[in-house]
């Protein structure tokens, strides 16, 4: 079991991250979610001991098994160390060398067959058997990643966190995670962007700075109970903007009337040869009974506005963004690209087992996949024209083309957030117009002076929409190169929303199968079937 109770955390010389968690966990499966920056890579590493809580007590009746998201952080270690067995490993060579004391005997606990449950655990993920000592640096994303899961079926633990354990895992490998997900016996708590990864577990939890909100029932639940809320705060606000303006009505009328009665009880007072002492003294009586009227008012009228403001604060993101991405100007059918036995090659090796042939035009889109180191870039550099083909022949048609990284190479680090926009101006925009677009993708004046390099991937990629934009016309062609690897949920939805609202020509790598069925894929090019590459996904 592992019991979280009143568990608060803030970093040294900053404000409190959250509070007040309350969570317990036997068999569960549950998945973590929260917006980008609420600590929920932090949470997991306070489960797994790595971190202290600030306030309350974390408390496990079997140490956790923790799977952090690969930043380049490890690299450093052996694949013995990422297993956790290099010490077990060591000692086997030893006795096995004639080394035959009692500290590798300790030290290796009779377990003799550590070296073949090692590889079996790496063929399990689709691994080669690498020598134990070779570094994590030297092998490529997806690699690591499996590796580190390798982990988990060697040592068998009742309890296993994962952060993001599906980024860099080509479509097999991501449907073989499930498959272990599912099967695994023990709790499991993940922390994950991959909507299908988040339908597995039966419980959401959403962390924020007041802590968790459960919710029984998987991501798919979740988001129809958000919907709900979505509805029902819709609804708030439209009935208090209505009684904004109701308040606002009877304020008006009311003041006429006012001004009205104490008009006519002048007349009468004056027609009455009242003297100017009693006059005057009504007459500020008159006044302060307005003042008091306006006061009432006022104060109503204020309240009900700063409802309205708490509610439309409390709009989900998606729905604040103003989205203007125009069509692009291509009438559908023209032939964009055509691939014709092309070819590629390192060193003289082809890339490729066959030829590939394609044919992609313009309102396609259109699908690359296939296993990592098939030559998915590769194929896109191709046809953006950065590289050369070794072989056969690729017609590109003159076309405005944007690629989309995983990395948002659009965004120059060096600019800042206001200056970045401003690059992609292509009309007469003002400064103010531009701020305004801004703050359109979310970035209030406190972003403007920022410098990209400070952006995170979601940050980025809302202001590459953002210049996209911008621009007075979309883009003729849009490649998509795992574009969701460093985003959260809320900035995954909102590049999902504004390419379905693309007319232009897509070409998408992912290997997120939500976030290419979201977009309504028409056709694909499988690397792992070369030859002639093109299929109908409808």
């Amino acid at each position: 079991m592992l019991l979280l109770q009143n568990v608060a955390f803030k970093h040294q010389h900053q404000s409190l991250l959250f509070q007040q968690v309350q969570l317990s966990i036997e068999q569960d499966k549950i998945a973590l979610i929260g917006k980008n920056g609420t600590g929920k890579s932090t949470l997991l590493q306070l489960m797994a001991g790595l971190l202290s809580p600030t306030e309350g007590q974390i408390t496990a009746s079997t140490p956790p098994y923790y799977v952090a998201q690969h930043f380049g952080q490890l690299d450093e270690l052996t694949i013995a160390e990422s297993l956790r067995v290099s010490d077990k490993l060591h000692a086997l060579q030893a006795i096995l060398n004639g080394k035959v004391t009692e500290d590798n005997m300790t030290i290796l606990d009779d377990d003799w067959e550590i070296e073949a449950r090692c590889e079996q655990a790496l063929r399990y993920w689709g691994l080669p058997v690498f020598d134990w000592n070779r570094k994590l640096s030297s092998l490529s994303g997806g690699q690591k990643t499996k590796v580190l899961l390798a982990g988990i079926i060697l040592h068998q633990p009742g309890i296993i966190l994962l952060d993001e354990p599906s980024n860099h895992l080509d479509s097999p490998s991501r449907q073989r995670l499930y498959e272990f997900i599912k099967t695994f016996k023990g709790a499991v708590v993940l922390v994950s962007h991959d909507r299908s990864l988040l339908n597995l577990p039966d419980t959401t939890c959403e962390l924020d700075k007041h802590g968790l909100h459960t919710y029984g029932g998987n991501y798919s639940f979740y988001q129809v109970q958000q919907q709900i809320a979505a509805d029902a705060l819709k609804q708030d606000i439209k009935q208090t903007a209505k009684a904004v303006r109701k308040a606002k009505e009877v304020a008006r009328q009311t003041a006429e009337r006012k001004q009205k009665l104490d008009a006519r009880g002048k007349k009468k007072q004056e027609k009455a040869g009242m003297p100017v002492i009693v006059m005057n003294s009504l007459r500020n009586n008159a006044q302060n009974s307005t003042a008091r009227l306006e006061a009432m008012h006022s104060e109503k009228l204020a309240g009900l506005q700063e409802a309205s403001s708490e509610l439309r604060a409390a709009v989900p993101d998606m729905d604040k963004i103003k989205l203007r991405f125009e069509n692009a100007g291509l009438h559908h059918g023209k032939i964009m690209l055509k691939g014709e036995n092309i070819q590629f090659g390192y060193g003289g090796e082809p890339l490729w087992e066959n030829a590939l042939n394609f044919e992609v035009t313009s309102g396609d889109r259109l699908s690359i996949t296939g296993r990592n180191g098939s030559g998915k870039t590769t194929l896109v550099k191709l046809m953006l024209g950065e590289l050369s083909t070794s072989a056969g022949r690729l017609y590109r048609a003159e076309a405005k083309k944007v690629y989309i990284d995983q990395n948002y190479a659009l965004i120059d680090d060096n600019l800042t957030v206001f200056e970045q926009a401003e690059k992609y101006k292509t009309t007469g925009l003002q400064e103010h117009e531009i701020n305004s677009w801004l703050t359109r993708f979310l970035f209030t004046a406190s972003f403007w002076d920022k410098r990209c390099s400070t952006l995170s991937g979601g940050e980025k990629m809302r202001l590459m929409l953002c210049c996209l934009a911008i621009t007075a016309q979309a883009p003729d062609m849009i490649f998509l190169d795992e574009p969701t690897n460093n985003l959260d949920i809320q900035n995954l939805e909102i590049l999902t929303a504004v390419m379905q609202k693309y007319q232009g020509t897509l070409v998408v790598i992912a290997h997120d199968n939500t976030f290419t069925d979201a977009l309504g894929l028409t056709s694909g090019i499988d690397l792992n079937k070369v030859g002639d590459a093109r299929s109908n996904l409808k």
